[in-house]
């Protein structure tokens, strides 16, 4: 019996991806082998991963101004990648602390610059998004850093900010395909794959032309994004049943109408859960309402001693994964594209009874 599997990570998938990906195990489309099995360079291959990228550039509207990367690595890897590839001539680089894998990047990109915080919501426990008013930019920066939604404290982005002529650059891991996006107001914009787009291992990066010749010289080449475009994404070998997947994913999505038409059921879905939250006194929701996240939705139960209660009752009825953050505690629903409606209406149902029978 299929779970709703509410992890943040590797999360779920379509079921239709699935069987999909099943029914082509043994024999990609009379190939006779696997597509695990494939040569990357391959006719059989090729063809899968440029159907890949060109799916993905029609979804997202990808300027041709852009190259569309997909590498390995995940993005805690592009946090040490992205100064690599951004810094030469330059010195020093904006961050916009919002959270856990905002710290991550800021962590790793210390130690190739110096790096200046823009801005933080650490003050308040991570619960908001600064607003771009009260930025401290630097107009001599290499670049300007965002994490779009943290995954964990469940802080998204709901504009875009603006930069001027300083490229920026965001971290759209666990959000990227979920909403539209104006991609040229972006130099950068890079996330693991394992949230919206299929399981772990892929890492996209969509990165303006003009930036492709802004790397350090000791930038390995396997890391060098001018080396890997003019290789199209294949100067290692890439993850390839990964990019098969992502490319199932992309074809479902389109078959939803595309990313304007799930952009409509994850707001009916957020909308669903944030409602039962802001009506009861039982959870708290700890984001501040006009950031909340569309995907990671965290909450906590006012009775902490009712957390493993709470825990056991959801995996009786088939909701996994519900458990925060061990940095942050509570709970924590990741509802991302994949997962149905069906599943939060569930959720919301169980958390009406728990609380009448716990309150």
């Amino acid at each position: 019996m299929r779970v709703f599997n509410f992890s943040a990570g590797p999360a779920v998938l379509p079921e239709a991806v699935l069987r999909k990906a099943a029914d082509e195990m043994l024999d990609w489309r009379g190939s006779g082998m696997s597509v695990m099995e494939m040569s990357h360079r391959g006719p059989e291959f090729m063809s899968i991963a440029q159907k890949a990228e060109s799916d993905f550039r029609r979804l997202m509207a990808v300027p041709d101004s852009y190259k569309v990367l997909f590498l390995q690595g995940g993005a805690i890897a592009e946090n040490a990648i992205i100064p690599m590839n951004l810094l030469h001539g330059r010195d020093g680089a904006d961050y916009v602390n919002t959270g856990e894998w905002s710290k991550k990047s800021i962590k790793e990109a210390g130690k190739y610059t110096r790096v200046n915080i823009a801005a933080s919501s650490e003050d308040e426990g991570f619960s908001y998004v600064p607003p771009q008013s009260t930025w401290r930019l630097d107009p001599r920066a290499a670049y300007v850093h965002v994490c779009t939604n943290e995954t964990i404290g469940g802080v998204e982005y709901a504009w875009t900010p603006d930069t001027g002529d300083v490229p920026l650059v965001a971290d759209m891991s666990s959000h990227l395909m979920s909403r539209v996006i104006d991609v040229s107001r972006y130099g950068v914009i890079y996330g693991g794959a394992q949230k919206n787009i299929g399981p772990a291992g892929l890492t996209l990066v969509v990165v303006r032309d003009d930036l492709l010749d802004r790397a350090l010289p000791i930038t390995p080449s396997a890391f060098h994004w001018k080396e890997q475009a003019e290789a199209d994404s294949m100067l290692n070998t890439p993850p390839t049943y990964a990019i098969y997947i992502a490319g199932l994913v992309f074809e479902w999505l389109d078959a939803q109408g595309g990313v304007e038409a799930i952009e409509r059921k994850n707001i009916a879905k957020a909308n669903l859960l944030y409602a039962l939250l802001d009506a009861s006194d039982f959870y708290v929701s700890p984001v501040r309402r006009e950031d909340r996240s569309r995907m990671n939705v965290p909450f906590k139960l006012r009775e902490p001693a009712l957390d493993e209660a709470f825990l056991e009752g959801a995996q009786q009825r088939g909701m996994l994964q519900l458990k925060g953050h061990r940095s942050v505690g509570g709970m924590r629903a990741s509802i991302y594209n994949a997962m149905p409606i069906e599943g939060v209406q569930a959720l919301v149902d169980y958390m009406r009874e728990f609380e009448r029978e716990r309150a």
